[in-house]
This record gives structure tokens, sequence and C-alpha cells, in this order.
């Protein structure tokens, strides 16, 4: 099993990227064939000082990490890949892991 985790920087304006996000992003993420539960939260994180350095994050589980790239391929991947800087303002950062099993 492999996860997708989005990681979205401080946007210029968090309303506008909530608004956003859940009205017309997180729609066509459920579009994307294959994709196992997929969590999200919203923050701020950062360092335990409480400096902010994440507004909110997203993971996506994928049987393998075959079936993250066949997914991420299909046109509807590569949809949502194409709608992040539409409001992702503080930046998305993506990485790919894959889950013990222990």
């Amino acid at each position: 099993m492999v996860t997708l985790t989005v990681l979205y920087g401080m946007p210029d304006d968090p309303a506008a990227f909530e608004a956003y996000y859940a009205n017309h992003h997180m729609p066509l993420v459920a579009k994307i064939p294959g994709t196992g539960r997929s969590p999200r939260r919203r923050g701020p994180w950062g360092h335990p000082t409480g400096s902010a350095a994440y507004h909110r994050n997203f993971t996506a589980w994928f049987d393998s990490r075959e079936d993250l790239e066949a997914a991420l391929a299909t046109p509807e991947g590569r949809v949502v890949a194409a709608d992040v800087p539409n409001f992702a303002t503080g930046g998305a950062t993506m990485f790919v892991a894959e889950v013990d099993s222990a």
C-alpha cells in the first residue's frame, strides 16, 4: 500500500482557499479512479513552537505505486493536478510513501 500526501502552504486568502478546495477541487479528486480512503485535515500545522507552515493536508491511499501512477495518469488525475495552482497560493508539496504493515 502507498499514500500520496499533499501539504498545502499557508494561502494568501484562507477563506477563498477553503471555498475553492471544498466546492471545486475535492469534487474533482473524488472522480479519480482507484483512490482508496482519502482523509483531509485542516491546520495550520507547523513547528511545535506554533509557527505555521501548512494550512491543510490531504492523503490518498492506493494498493500499489502502480495503481497510484495509473490513477494520476487518467484524465481525471491530470485535471486535478492542473487545478492545484488555481487555489494553492501558498504552494503544494506532494510526496509518496510506502505504508509498513507493522
